[in-house]
């Protein structure tokens, strides 16, 4: 197992944001992607943005160009920028990483969006 550590979330009105940071504390080995999935109410879990070493980026059509994904290589850590913030955000956030081809899992951070 790896912890992640994920900060950021909480609840904001339409239109504004919010920003979440997720650490792999205790990884010993090279991180191939990091990122965020997310799942609301009755849904299924759903890539938010993931964000590879050497800085590429894949992303939902529903984030582009509201959501910015970033990583510290150095920390281990990623960022995700979330703006314009819809209610269909809401959801409970969680961060992975990809440690050859095995996925690690955060415990999820609630983010709502709620007038």
């Amino acid at each position: 197992q790896v912890p992640l550590v994920e900060s950021g979330g909480g609840s904001v009105q339409p239109g504004g944001s919010l920003s979440l940071s997720c650490t792999a504390s205790e990884s010993r080995f090279s991180i191939n992607s990091m990122g965020w999935y997310r799942q609301a109410t009755g849904k299924g879990r759903e890539l938010v943005a993931g964000i590879t070493t050497d800085g590429n980026i894949h992303s939902a059509d529903s984030v582009k160009g509201r959501f910015t994904i970033s990583r510290d290589n150095a920390k281990n850590t990623v960022y995700l920028q979330m703006n314009s913030l819809t209610p269909e955000d809401t959801a409970i956030y969680y961060c992975y990483i990809d440690i050859y081809g095995e996925y690690y899992w955060g415990e999820g951070t609630l983010v709502t969006v709620s007038p």
